[in-house]
């Protein structure tokens, strides 16, 4: 029985580390479409949990049904196969879910339901069989009762192990090196070889399906496979994944586009002949003026928390060249592409590889005259640069006057969301706080500064250094006119309690609603062709 114990204990890991890694390559399957927000997290965590427990509850029935080893290999085998499939038909499936979601849901939230559906529907399957293997291999490996708990406990415990080992593989190495796609593939034959393992040396059986199977899949590791997610796209010059985000760069005659995570939304639009886009960062070049004393060739010190492209630093520098940037970026990926394709210089910032509160409270952090918040996580700012004691460290960094700039997505619509939580936040720590919201896109600016006659400032300043030839006049007048004195201090977000996440949730349902019901109308009446014409243009 020594010996049947050596494949029991291994099968235990590597179905413990293929279902953390299962886990976590689904959330950047699911990413490109729905996000990889908190709220999709738990939807993931919570279905896959749901799964494994039942298959607890049937493998420990079929274990005292058939008595037979033999029958969860061959359901492991299973589980194995259709995980090997996942990258050829998982993205598919997932844009055929959202499809008749967009078409068939008169309202509701669409991120929540349309990933419960595609988790559900992709990988319950492979959980429910993978979760039928603790109880077989504690019912039917054992047969010395005397040694039965500690056989049990070492069976839980490597699969305890082998979760942690699926926990950290998929994350540092293979995603980011192989890709989602390969990552299924690779877990997939790690369940073939066991399976063969089994049957050829622990039953002396014929193992040829299992071994053939993972041949194929050793094969299939070693050739390109199509891992485009966002397959509709004809334009992309870049899609992959880092171990922060998935990443697209779309490049047309005229511009190019970043996108993280959600395959239809865009994070940073570069314009080739340098010109302006509209987008929202052009509105946080507003910020200078609004110090006392600005001039033309006034020296700022500028750091900017989220690098992005750093298209902010660009235009900045374009336009008050004696200007010194820090910028602070998470994903090195990212900034390798701003600097390969977004036309990032070396003399446009100092870039720093770490998240942003914890830059902070590092020696590089100096103090500065402009601080721009620009740390997005999907559809939110992470909450930890959202609290009151990140504002707190954020102004402790600004020099006398200076100001503060915070880009705040997703705007609220008929309820209390994000916006107003950060600009009463921002609004307890700063004596000025003005709010803009763009008309362009979804976003908002918060311009916080303690000096009481910051909009004296910015009227003057913009008076004086921007003409109506200037290339920001159109941006400085929209500001003036929309500018919102912000006076309301109630809603605080701390480090304890910050519910952005849900919040941000709220206006995304919202969003989405609103753009669905505008391509219900669009299809209304027309015929299937039409439709699929309409969706692919």
């Amino acid at each position: 029985m020594k010996n049947n114990n050596t494949i029991l204990y291994l099968t235990s890991f590597l179905s413990g580390m293929t279902i953390m890694a299962v886990e976590l390559s689904c959330s950047r399957l699911l990413a490109p479409y729905f996000s990889t927000s908190q709220i999709v997290w738990t939807v993931i965590i919570g279905l896959i949990m749901i799964c494994l427990s039942i298959g607890n509850v049937l493998g420990g029935r079929s274990a005292d049904k058939h008595k037979s080893l033999n029958r969860i290999y061959f359901y492991i085998w299973i589980a194995s196969i259709w995980i090997a499939l996942i990258p050829f038909v998982g993205k598919y499936i997932i844009a055929g879910i959202t499809g008749l979601l967009v078409l068939a849901l008169p309202s509701g939230p669409l991120v929540l339901t349309g990933s419960a559906i595609s988790c559900l529907v992709i990988f319950s399957l492979p959980m429910i069989f993978l979760g039928m293997v603790p109880p077989y291999l504690v019912k039917l490996g054992i047969k010395d009762m005397e040694s039965s708990g500690k056989v049990t406990g070492q069976i839980e415990a490597l699969g305890t192990i082998g979760s942690i080992v699926g926990t950290f593989v998929p994350t540092f190495f293979t995603i980011p090196t192989i890709g989602t796609g390969k990552t299924f593939l690779l877990f997939a034959l790690i369940l073939n070889v066991v399976c063969a393992l089994y049957f050829l040396f622990f039953r002396k059986q014929n193992g040829l399906r299992n071994t053939i199977t993972a041949v194929l899949l050793l094969v299939m590791l070693f050739f390109p496979i199509t891992d485009s997610f966002a397959f509709w796209k004809s334009n992309l010059v870049f899609e992959g994944q880092s171990i922060y985000n998935y990443l697209q760069v779309e490049e047309n005659e005229e511009s190019v586009i970043l996108s993280t995570n959600v395959a239809f939304g865009v994070q940073s639009i570069y314009k080739k002949d340098g010109s302006l886009s509209g987008y929202y960062y052009e509105y946080a070049l507003m910020a200078p003026y609004f110090l006392k004393d600005m001039s033309a060739d006034k020296h700022l010190d500028v750091l900017v928390l989220g690098l992005g492209t750093g298209t902010f630093p660009k235009q900045l520098k374009k336009y008050i060249p004696n200007t010194a940037i820090d910028a602070v970026e998470i994903d090195q990926k990212i900034a390798d592409l701003a600097y390969e394709y977004f036309n990032l210089q070396k003399d446009e910032a100092t870039v720093y590889i770490n998240d942003g509160r914890s830059f902070l409270s590092t020696p590089a952090a100096g103090q500065y005259d402009i601080i721009l918040a620009d740390a997005y996580q999907d559809i939110t700012v992470p909450f930890h640069m959202s609290s009151q004691e990140f504002f707190k460290e954020v102004k402790s960094h600004l020099k006398p006057g200076g100001i503060l700039i915070v880009n705040v997505n997703m705007k609220s619509g008929s309820f209390t969301g994000v916006p107003e939580y950060l600009s009463h936040t921002v609004k307890s720590i700063f004596n000025k706080v003005y709010r803009v919201d763009l008309d362009i896109v979804t976003n908002s600016l918060l311009f916080a500064c303690d000096d009481e006659g910051m909009l004296d400032n910015y009227l003057k300043n913009t008076e004086a250094l921007i003409g109506k030839d200037h290339d920001l006049n159109a941006i400085s007048e929209y500001v003036k006119d929309n500018l919102q004195e912000m006076t309301e201090a109630r809603l605080i977000l701390t480090d304890d309690l910050a519910p952005v996440d849900i919040l941000g949730q709220k206006a995304l349902n919202e969003i989405v609603n609103h753009e669905l019901a505008y391509v219900r109308n669009q299809l209304k009446g027309k015929s299937l062709t039409e439709i699929l014409e309409y969706l692919t243009n």
